[in-house]
């Protein structure tokens, strides 16, 4: 089965579709005028600025907060003119009648369970990327999206962006010739020290660190785990995962590509000495059955500049985008070479924007709210954030593995390596479940 998807059918399965929603089956429904009830669970810094977000539209009230950390609950609190419900367990919150939607904003171990649980709940979810730890977590995340016929939205905000639709179909259409290369890096010097070392020691006393720790094995505390250093061990995230789901995603979107074929990935911590489990150097290379590589670079012991512009570079037979991180982009045309009688004439008419997407959160929020009352899909389905977390989960694979990795996308599996099959899930911690 080819794995290529059209723009025709992803019109026709994506924002166009529809969730065959029936009032039964919904825990309240709402019109067009109503205002929609939102349960935050996970208020610390991306959270809060999630409530910001949603607060600037005058259809959404948020009614509870949730965070295992009391001074995130207050922080979150502290603005709102009707004050929320505070309350350290997610649980208490998709229980709440009053609560139409989630939105987490959790470490990202804990994303599956508690979007299963809303969804199971009759509650819509806005989840945060990554959408998951694993790759069958995110598999049953969709699954359970579908069964109990409710709106997911994934916190990838460039796909409501017009900016990058628009980059999407120039791409699409073929304006800069047949891609064959792009690339993209997370670039930050953490030598030498990085996240230091830590001795385990009592959480804070406002810190529920069992609760926070949830359905990973218990440890003791360190203070360079929590509350934003979690991206730095593996069992709860990864810098690939953090950064590369929304990359991958432009990428993916632009090309109409669902996996790749083929991932091979090598790093290992190489200058920075401190606690994390994940590389300081990492280089992951990406194949599709189109005929395109994509190269990710990690580099957290130096940060000059890879790319000549941008976030995103996409090399075409016509044309090079370079697309920064909010849209704005330039277009170099490219000449024949080698070969070709007309070596010296343009294949593309050189373009530049320079005004950025300053309003992707807006979009974002806005699209799903819509949704939860229109019941169609969202932008960032829940199939497409699984989709793209999916490349970077199968990079950590192919790292931890120590080997290349060949893909069956339709079946999810590993194909070439039934042992590195096993890193697709992890047992969970009793009594935390994901369907």
């Amino acid at each position: 089965m080819s794995k290529k998807i059209t723009r025709r059918a992803f019109n026709k399965t994506s924002a166009a579709a529809t969730l065959g929603l029936t009032a039964s089956q919904a825990t309240r429904v709402l019109g067009a005028n109503d205002r929609i009830g939102l349960g935050f669970i996970g208020v610390g810094g991306r959270g809060r600025s999630l409530v910001r977000a949603f607060t600037k539209h005058a259809d959404a009230r948020v009614v509870a907060v949730c965070d295992v950390y009391k001074p995130h609950m207050d922080k979150a609190n502290e603005p709102l003119e009707d004050k929320a419900v505070a309350c350290v367990d997610f649980r208490k919150v998709i229980d709440r009648k009053d609560v139409d939607a989630v939105v987490i904003a959790t470490p990202d171990h804990w994303h599956a369970v508690q979007t299963i649980t809303a969804c199971s709940a009759g509650k819509d979810v806005y989840c945060e990327k990554p959408v998951s730890i694993t790759i069958r977590e995110g598999r049953r995340m969709v699954d359970a999206a579908r069964r109990y016929n409710r709106v997911v939205q994934i916190g990838t905000q460039r796909r409501s962006s017009p900016h990058f639709a628009r980059l999407a179909e120039m791409v699409g259409s073929g304006k800069i010739g047949k891609v064959t290369v792009s690339r993209t890096y997370l670039l930050k010097n953490h030598y030498p020290d990085g996240i230091g070392r830590a001795k385990p020691s009592q959480p804070p006393a406002d810190l529920d660190w069992d609760l926070w720790l949830g359905p990973r094995p218990a440890r003791p505390y360190q203070d360079n785990i929590t509350p934003y250093l979690f991206r730095y061990w593996k069992q709860y995230s990864s810098q690939i995962s953090n950064m590369g789901t929304h990359y991958f995603d432009v990428i993916r979107w632009a090309i109409g590509e669902l996996a790749p074929t083929s991932v091979c990935a090598l790093g290992g911590r190489y200058a920075v000495d401190d606690d994390r489990t994940i590389p300081d150097t990492m280089e992951a290379l990406f194949e599709f059955a189109s005929g395109h590589l994509m190269t990710f670079g990690q580099y957290e012991a130096c940060k000059n500049p890879v790319l000549r512009r941008g976030a995103i570079e996409m090399r075409g037979s016509h044309a090079t985008l370079h697309i920064d991180g909010g849209g704005s982009f330039q277009l170099e045309p490219e000449s024949g070479g080698q070969f070709q009688k007309d070596y010296r004439k343009p294949r593309a008419e050189p373009m530049e924007v320079k005004e950025p997407d300053r309003q992707m959160d807006h979009h974002h929020t806005r699209n799903f709210l819509d949704c939860v009352k229109s019941r169609k899909r969202p932008n960032a389905d829940i199939e497409i954030g699984h989709r793209s977390t999916s490349i970077c989960l199968l990079a950590n694979i192919s790292l931890a593995s120590r080997s290349r990795i060949e893909w069956d996308a339709e079946h999810e599996v590993i194909t070439n390596n039934p042992k590195a099959n096993a890193l697709l899930d992890y047992e969970y911690r009793e009594p935390w479940k994901s369907g």
